[in-house]
């Protein structure tokens, strides 16, 4: 017993250590992102190179804080995320139930269409959707991005919530049913919070998807002034040279509200994903 206990000491060291060293190299970029975004100019472009600043400084996060145009770019940014999700909410959630609680026919086709869409790349969307907007008059407002980057969330959300859905005991409804709910109030009341951790789950996604996208933002926000952040990084590259830790702090507060998400959504976007993978489709 004694050989075995020591055996799964050595395992479990082995693991934690691969684990320490995984962990080292996905974040090293982000350590690598923040030390330099503190840097000042003669430091980042001295001949030795540092692995920490030496000579600490704010000047490049204030130099984008106190842009208008960054400041304006950061609320697109958030509008973009926030209208995506707003969007997948409505339409995913509601056709992720119906998928999931109703007996059609046509499901496994439409599951089969929502996986397909998902392999899709941007590219090959890009120009459809920009006609169709261009004839509905939707360029050069806050809402065609999202709406684009929503026809991938919502899919997603389809996919992932259904078996959630599924998975809930008819007895719920029933029960609502004899409380005098109806299909709307059982469905706000009683299915959304059985499914709380999904749900969740998919709205950080989706929050993500629109804060993290170029394509459709760049293509369809024809008006510089509605373009969001990852559209607007290269402000600091000019004839003169690039600024570097300008760029790294413009980066470092890109990034920031994804890493503040995983932080503290951490159990509900894991669970929510593992539960969503092992349940029956």
């Amino acid at each position: 017993m004694k050989f075995l206990h020591s055996k799964e000491s050595r395992r479990e060291l082995i693991n934690s250590i691969i684990a320490i060293i995984i962990g080292f190299v996905f974040l090293f970029p982000i350590y690598w992102l923040l030390q330099i975004s503190f840097k000042s100019d003669a430091e980042t472009f001295g001949r030795v190179l540092t692995y920490f600043p030496h000579e600490f400084t704010i000047d490049p996060w204030l130099a984008n804080l106190q842009d208008r145009e960054f400041v304006n770019s950061l609320v697109n940014s958030f509008l973009n995320a926030l209208l995506t999700m707003g969007i997948t909410f409505l339409l995913g959630i509601p056709a992720a139930y119906g998928m999931g609680r109703c007996r059609v026919k046509t499901t496994n086709l439409f599951l089969l269409v929502f996986l397909v869409s998902q392999m899709l790349p941007a590219s090959l969307t890009l120009t459809p959707l920009y006609l169709i907007f261009n004839k509905l008059g939707l360029l050069g407002n806050h809402f065609a991005a999202p709406m684009a980057i929503a026809c991938g969330s919502i899919a997603f959300c389809v996919v992932t919530l259904r078996p959630y859905f599924k998975s809930v005991p008819v007895a719920l409804d029933e029960a609502a049913r004899l409380d005098g709910c109806g299909t709307v109030r059982a469905f706000m009341q009683v299915m959304i919070p059985a499914v709380k951790t999904g749900i969740i789950t998919i709205m950080v996604i989706s929050f993500l998807n629109g804060w993290n996208d170029l394509v459709f933002s760049q293509t369809f926000n024809v008006q510089p002034e509605l373009r969001p952040l990852t559209a607007n990084i290269f402000k600091f590259q000019n004839a003169y040279g690039t600024r570097w830790n300008a760029i790294m702090a413009y980066g470092s507060i890109l990034v920031l509200p994804v890493v503040l998400m995983f932080i503290f959504l951490q159990k509900y976007i894991v669970g929510g994903l593992t539960a969503g993978a092992v349940k029956e489709l």
